[in-house]
């Protein structure tokens, strides 16, 4: 009896861990959520770019403090500074390989990422002042590498309440597959995760966010989901009810904007492409704003984030537009 007592508890508490590795998307399968409302309506055309500037491939937006909207896209100059009207207020930087991750910390610098090497520049992670002065990189120059001060692919950048850098490191292909951590000052201090597809493991760890307690949400892109870690790379969870994210932001009441410019019936049967809006606390998806077909625009986008308002902005790549949404 005693033994049959033991087999018991080995099997519930193996079913226990099941049932936490596979968190909130256990409960929700993620091709209902093509049916939520979509409490949204598009405003193209809300930022307006002067003479002399056009509009490359939007691969990245964010707001600050004050209101503003910041995009980084694949055209000189190649970091944009918007007030809420869409009126562009300041323009910086040149001489990137590929445009890629954009985060503003809390004394309003930008942070970016390079995420592709060539002629000796590329594969680095850059600090600017919202004046558009260099005040650190990261990164050996057009060097890819796996060790604690090179990068291969870094897609994505975000800081930690108390200073410390986070880089997704790795855009699929023969990339890494990682995550980066670095003091304030830029002292490497761990990295974690290879290329796979279990806890832990990447394919495209695509953009990163911190929600109200510092959780790290990574999208990982090529397998479908978002994994949840602390900042020490513990694995907490894995959501599939999101999609497959191309871009997530976390708001500063937890609100999870996630937009998926990939799903087809090859690489995500029954997923719908657009964004998808819910909760960082406990993984609902409360809404989703799919894309406009025929003409599809949201697909095309690989960021996302929100102002304070709730409006919600998409980088579009292919389309090369920065696409607003707001509450109908």
């Amino acid at each position: 009896m005693l033994h049959s007592h033991r087999v018991r508890f080995r099997f519930l508490t193996a079913i226990a861990t099941v049932i936490g590795a596979g968190g909130a998307f256990a409960q929700t399968n993620v091709a209902s959520t093509n049916s939520l409302p979509n409490p949204y309506r598009a405003v193209e055309n809300w930022a307006h770019l002067p003479a002399g500037i056009q509009w490359g491939q939007v691969i990245s937006v964010d707001p600050d403090a004050h209101g503003n909207i910041w995009v980084f896209h694949r055209s000189e100059p190649n970091i944009l500074e918007f007030d809420p009207s869409g009126k562009l207020l300041k323009s910086f930087g040149t001489g990137f390989v590929q445009a890629h991750g954009l985060a503003i910390d809390r004394d309003g610098n930008i942070w970016v990422t390079d995420a592709q090497g060539k002629d000796g520049k590329g594969q680095q992670v850059f600090k600017f002042s919202p004046e558009g002065k260099i005040l650190m990189t990261l990164g050996k120059a057009g060097v890819a590498g796996s060790g604690p001060d090179t990068f291969n692919g870094p897609s994505d950048v975000v800081i930690a309440a108390n200073g410390d850098i986070i880089v997704a490191d790795g855009h699929g292909g023969d990339t890494n597959a990682r995550i980066v951590k670095f003091s304030k000052d830029g002292k490497f201090l761990k990295a974690w995760g290879k290329k796979g597809s279990g806890p832990g493991e990447f394919d495209t760890p695509h953009s990163i966010a911190l929600d109200s307690k510092g959780r790290l949400f990574v999208a990982d892109r090529g397998n479908n989901r978002i994994q949840i870690f602390d900042q020490d790379g513990k694995f907490i969870d894995q959501w599939k009810q999101f999609g497959r994210p191309s871009g997530i932001s976390i708001s500063k009441d937890d609100t999870l904007y996630s937009v998926d410019s990939q799903s087809d019936e090859k690489v995500n049967p029954g997923v719908k492409r657009g964004i998808r809006i819910g909760s960082a606390k406990d993984g609902t998806v409360k809404a989703f704003v799919p894309d406009l077909e025929p003409n599809p625009q949201i697909a095309l986008a690989e960021g996302v984030a929100a102002d304070a308002k709730g409006d919600i902005y998409a980088a579009g790549v292919s389309s090369m537009a920065l696409h607003k949404f707001v509450k109908k």
